[in-house]
C-alpha cells in the first residue's frame, strides 16, 4: 500500500486509473484504500476530487469492460476447463448466473461493493452475452457510485482517513449488503404474492 501511495503522490490520476483497472481484474490491489487516499489528497489540494472520481470511475469501468471482453472471447468452455487455475470456477459462474437471471442488470450496479463478486460478474456477463450497451451503462453507474463513496469519505476525514478507513469500509459494504438483502426480500415477496393471486383466481 505504501508503495502505491508513494507513486500516486507523483503520478496521481494515472495511477488511480491503472490501479483500479487492474484491481477489478483480480490483481491484489487495495482498491478501497487507494480511493480513500485519493480523497485525502484532494483534501490537501494535491488532487482535484472530481478528477479523482472521474479517473477512478473510468478505471473501474475499463476493468469491467476488459473482463467482459475476456469472458466473451474465451467462452464458458475455457472456464470449465481452466477456471480453477485462475479462481473462476464454473460453480461461481453458475451462482452469478442465478443471481443475474433473478435480479437483472441492477445487480451490476451494486456488484462493485461486494468483494470477490465484482471480479467475476464481468467475465460472466461476457460469457452469457449481456448486451454491451446495457452492461456499460450499469457498470458505469455502479463504478461512479462506488468510487465516489470512498473518495468522498477520504476527503471528509482528511488526515484521519487511514485511522477510520477500515471501519468505514465495513459500514459501506454492510450497508450495501443490507440493501441487497432487502431488495431480494421485496422481490421474493412480490413473486410470492403474484403466485397467491394467480392461485386464488383459478
Amino acid at each position: 500500500m505504501h508503495y502505491l501511495t508513494a507513486i500516486m503522490n507523483e503520478y496521481g490520476y494515472l495511477v488511480l486509473f491503472l490501479s483500479i483497472s487492474l484491481g477489478i481484474l483480480a490483481l491484489p490491489v487495495p482498491m478501497e484504500a487507494m480511493l480513500a487516499y485519493a480523497g485525502f489528497l484532494s483534501f490537501i489540494g494535491q488532487l482535484n476530487w472530481f478528477g479523482s472520481i472521474f479517473a477512478s470511475a473510468a478505471g473501474s469501468t475499463a476493468g469491467m469492460l476488459l473482463s467482459y471482453w475476456v469472458g466473451n472471447k474465451l467462452g464458458i468452455k475455457f472456464f470449465e476447463r481452466h477456471g480453477k487455475r485462475i479462481h473462476i470456477e464454473p460453480e461461481k459462474l453458475t451462482a452469478i448466473s442465478r443471481w443475474l437471471s433473478r435480479f437483472g442488470n441492477k445487480l451490476l450496479i451494486i456488484s462493485l461493493f461486494i468483494p470477490v463478486f465484482r471480479h467475476f460478474i464481468g467475465y460472466f456477463s461476457g460469457i452469457t452475452g449481456v448486451p454491451i450497451r446495457v452492461y456499460t451503462l450499469y457498470t458505469g453507474i455502479g463504478s461512479t457510485i462506488w468510487v465516489s463513496s470512498f473518495i468522498i469519505f477520504g476527503k471528509l476525514l482528511g488526515s484521519r482517513w487511514e485511522l477510520f478507513f477500515e471501519v468505514i469500509k465495513r459500514y459501506v459494504i454492510l450497508t450495501c449488503l443490507v440493501l441487497f438483502i432487502l431488495f431480494v426480500v421485496i422481490y421474493l415477496f412480490k413473486k410470492l404474492r403474484n403466485v397467491v393471486i394467480e392461485t386464488g383466481s383459478k
